[in-house]
């Protein structure tokens, strides 16, 4: 297979998440190239710095809260001195001069994200459009989260919707709430998914009117989501109650029925 022609696999890691058993190709998920180079320093959990002066974010992820892997030592066992290869859809810097790309290891048709992700040492963002690519890095992300590794270690690392205390602490942080739809409303230009009755206190979804369409094109109604649980991750933030606004239609995943 070409290097410009990489593909995400699913792998079921074992419980020590180092040997991985046979991939299985995600189909459709390709990228264009983006270069290699050799990693010089890790910056942080998702970001390194390779030897011609390039930074490179980890498209698709979001470093976890624990302090024990927000400080890259998962990220530095993975890549730190390797050779690398980057693919992405874009490779033009974010604002912080950051190229984000998907990261492989030398031959490895895994991507580093997968890796970290069923170690437990980072989480979904939900922002990957790519429907193949969605899947395989939530297939990882649910390895772990089945072998209970890394942050998944925590029972209470997915937070309650109808614990909304537990959902402020976080505040500032990527969290991955769970809890029933109880009532979905239009406020002006937002689309409120509630968790509780109480809009001063209790947990609540926000989606703009912008980026409504994208997420009824992806079948996901908001009125259709009432009475069922839901899965939402995203950034904590204190609004009368916690919010998360969903952005991308892979922040919101229904998880059951009534």
């Amino acid at each position: 297979m070409p290097a410009y022609c990489r593909k995400f696999v699913t792998v079921a890691f074992a419980c020590s998440l180092m040997v991985a058993a046979s991939p299985v190709i995600a189909a459709g998920c390709t990228f264009e190239p983006q270069g290699e180079g050799r990693v010089a320093a890790v910056i942080d959990a998702r970001s390194f710095r390779l030897e011609d002066g390039r930074e490179v974010r980890l498209a698709g992820i979001e470093p976890v809260s624990a302090e024990k892997i927000k400080d890259g030592s998962a990220l530095s066992a993975s890549v730190a001195g390797h050779e690398v290869t980057l693919s992405g859809e874009d490779d033009t810097p974010d604002r912080y001069g950051r190229q984000a790309a998907f990261v492989f290891l030398g031959p490895s048709q895994t991507p580093v994200q997968a890796r970290l992700l069923a170690q437990g040492a980072a989480l979904v963002s939900g922002s990957v459009a790519n429907k193949d690519c969605a899947s395989a890095l939530a297939a990882a992300e649910a390895a772990g989260r089945e072998a209970k590794q890394g942050i998944w270690a925590d029972p209470l690392a997915i937070k309650n919707a109808e614990s909304p205390g537990d959902i402020l602490a976080g505040i500032g942080r990527f969290t991955v709430v769970e809890g029933k739809v109880l009532s979905v409303r239009q406020a002006g230009a937002t689309t409120y998914l509630n968790f509780g009755r109480n809009w001063t206190r209790d947990f609540a979804v926000t989606i703009s009117r912008r980026t409504l369409p994208a997420f009824e094109a992806a079948g996901i109604v908001p009125k259709s989501l009432e009475n069922k649980k839901i899965r939402v991750r995203g950034w904590v933030e204190a609004r009368g109650g916690p919010r998360i606004e969903a952005l991308h239609v892979g922040q919101i995943e229904v998880v059951g029925g009534k």
